[in-house]
């Protein structure tokens, strides 16, 4: 390595340079005529400098100037060493451990015990190419030799496929020392964190020193100088307006402005022109950031079949037990299931519930669709409640009405992140159920936000979403007041009786009209809730009304019609789980006798959709798609989804 030293003087003054090569050989120039008097380097550090004569003019060297900026840049290099050392221990406690749920014991699980690696691809893929397989610590590098590495990162999936984990696993490596040590420093946010101050005025130097208070002495020269990360995690939670074409400009770290405008100018690359930003978000609500200013879009897919299965053997431990609920998932009857079990998030409630029903009572018939499987996970926690033989507490129906109040109120609102004045408006006394219940402490869980200030959640947002939609239905079965809006009707003593099917279509318009598919998962619970077997499970062990609601039939009619108009195949794929939670197949029997007789050319719009649902749900492995048999340009939109979990489109 050179070190050299340059002195230059101004109009004829000569310029002495002294460069030492790696050979430790020194050579030494000295132009304009002018004398020189070469300083000695010596394991780096320079001695002291003469006064050099150069055309009749005296010129001090600087070296002791040079000397001391040396030691002073070596500092603050050290300085800002010890905050990401800080900052990486910090980190590294906080992503060590995996929640899934509250144990019983009150631990978590270890990250590196639990953790199954997930498949993550480039793009959309199984559309025109074979996917990309990307790994998750991969995907700021370039795929190929030539390629940019992106600079900004958006990861989509659906609900529970493993994006907040695939963030928590990205960080604790880095913080561990063992992947993308190039970049200097990582700052994890979450969008749903974010939201409580959204309302407020920072500077991007205040935003992070109040997040990271083990960087808050960053200089504003250090934002030049490093390597960051921001990750914005949950992009489908956030109630930002993210106005990237009104937003003013913002490229000053010091500059307070709304949180809006901060973001918009990070992911827009104006702010902080070189530090990376990774996205996470929901499939549906990936369109509020302009595809212009994303370098690279990848997608959670979740688990393949080994992956499944080596998910379940870390999580149950016993082999046995483990093989018992994986033949039984392989089954036809709970080939859905089995499908669905790429989502990690449903992986995990699925072994809860199975491990417990073929541990305890071996008879039980096993649950068929999403909504039996939480209604089984919500009795499960209540029976872990009666097993610590608890002697006082409200009735479990009160508490978990209080908790569906809560988990409708907060999604309403846009909220998937409350403190404790939220708990206290529902009456509920998070500290007394503690004591009393297991049914609050395995549904809630404590986080800690800005300001590491304690704040709540529920496990998971798709949980959120069952109780939302247990109490809108319990609530209109109870006093027949519905709680979904609708300008057209009221409930009278009339058409009560009809009133359950307009409670559907409620929920059915809400989810369609929604631009981020945040009522999609709510629907479902809310008609699979409505089903009669739920409802005795319901009555049975939460003592609620427990009713008999009449034939779905009209609500099945309805959405028949529906998935005729709909081009959104997202949208239509969620109508197709509906009526899988009313039990109606019929649509898709149909379109089975088509295919089986290979003649697709008179299939309707609707089947055609229904054609997309049974391949994605066949079990039979979508290495390659035959693209040729279906080449009508107007149904091709509706097989998107095929195309997507395809490996080949040919």
């Amino acid at each position: 390595m050179e070190n050299s030293l340059q002195t230059d003087g101004t109009g004829d003054q000569g310029t002495v340079a002294v460069t030492q090569t790696e050979t430790g050989n020194n050579t030494d120039t000295a132009q304009s005529g002018g004398g020189l008097i070469a300083p000695q380097l010596s394991n780096n550090n320079m001695r002291d400098v003469n006064i050099v004569h150069i055309n009749n003019t005296y010129v001090k060297s600087a070296a002791r100037t040079d000397e001391t900026d040396a030691v002073s840049a070596r500092t603050e290099e050290n300085i800002v060493q010890r905050y990401q050392a800080e900052l990486k221990s910090y980190l590294l406690n906080e992503t060590k451990d995996l929640f899934q749920g509250t144990e019983e014991n009150g631990s978590s699980t270890s990250l590196k015990k639990i953790y199954t690696e997930l498949y993550i691809t480039e793009g959309d893929s199984g559309v025109n190419d074979e996917e990309k397989k990307i790994h998750l610590n991969k995907i700021f590098e370039p795929l190929s030799n030539g390629e940019n590495p992106p600079q900004r990162v958006l990861t989509k999936g659906i609900a529970g496929i493993g994006k907040t984990v695939a963030v928590q696993k990205f960080t604790h490596d880095w913080a561990e020392g063992t992947a993308n040590q190039n970049i200097q420093f990582v700052f994890p946010f979450t969008f749903r964190d974010l939201n409580s101050m959204k309302d407020e005025c920072f500077s991007l130097m205040d935003l992070i020193g109040n997040y990271f208070k083990e960087v808050k002495d960053l200089k504003t020269s250090d934002y030049d100088d490093c390597s960051f990360l921001f990750i914005f995690d949950g992009l489908d939670e956030s109630q930002f307006p993210l106005d990237f074409n009104k937003n003013k400009m913002c490229r000053s770290v010091t500059k307070k402005t709304t949180l809006d405008t901060l973001l918009t100018n990070l992911i827009s690359g104006k702010l902080l022109h070189k530090a990376l930003v990774w996205i996470t978000s929901r499939l549906a609500a990936t369109s509020k950031i302009p595809l212009k200013f994303i370098n690279r879009v990848t997608e959670v897919r979740g688990f393949n079949d080994e992956q499944k299965e080596e998910y379940f053997q870390k999580k149950i431990n016993d082999e046995v037990v483990a093989q018992k609920i994986l033949k039984h998932l392989q089954s036809k009857p709970l080939r859905s299931l089995y499908i669905m079990c790429h989502i990690p998030l449903f992986c995990w409630i699925l072994a809860t519930v199975l491990q417990s029903l073929l541990t305890d009572t071996p008879e039980t018939e096993l649950p068929k669709t999403v909504t039996e499987m939480y209604t089984h996970f919500l009795i499960i926690q209540t029976k872990r409640k009666q097993q610590k033989d608890y002697e006082k507490g409200e009735p479990d129906k009160d508490l978990i009405m209080k908790l569906g109040k809560l988990a409708f109120e907060q999604l309403q609102e846009g909220n998937m992140i409350f403190n404790e004045n939220d708990l206290k408006d529902c009456e509920i006394d998070l500290k007394q159920a503690a004591v009393f219940s297991g049914v609050c402490t395995q549904i809630i869980r404590k986080e800690y936000g800005l300001h590491r200030q304690e704040c709540y959640s529920f496990i998971h947002l798709s949980v959120q979403e069952f109780l939302a939609a247990l109490f809108v239905l319990e609530t209109f079965i109870d006093s027949g007041k519905n709680l979904l809006p609708s300008p057209t009707w009221t409930v009278t003593s009339e058409i009560r009786e009809n009133s359950i099917i307009l409670l559907h279509k409620n929920a059915l318009n809400m989810a369609l009209e929604s631009n981020y598919g945040q009522w999609d998962l709510f629907l479902r619970f809310l008609l699979g809730l409505s089903q009669d077997k739920n409802q005795k499970l319901l009555h049975k062990v939460f003592g609620l009304q427990g009713t008999h609601l009449q034939n779905s039939q009209e609500t099945i009619e309805y959405i028949h019609k529906k998935i005729k108009k709909l081009s959104n195949y997202d949208k239509t794929i969620n109508l197709f789980h509906c009526l899988n939670e009313l039990g109606d197949q019929t649509l898709v029997e149909q379109v089975q006798t088509y295919q089986s007789s290979g003649d697709v050319s008179k299939i309707s719009p609707a089947h055609w959709s229904a054609l997309a649902f049974v391949l994605l749900v066949s079990g039979d492995d979508l290495d390659v798609f035959d693209l040729k048999r279906y080449h009508r340009n107007k149904v091709l939109p509706r097989l998107v989804p095929v195309l997507k979990a395809a490996k080949k489109a040919v």
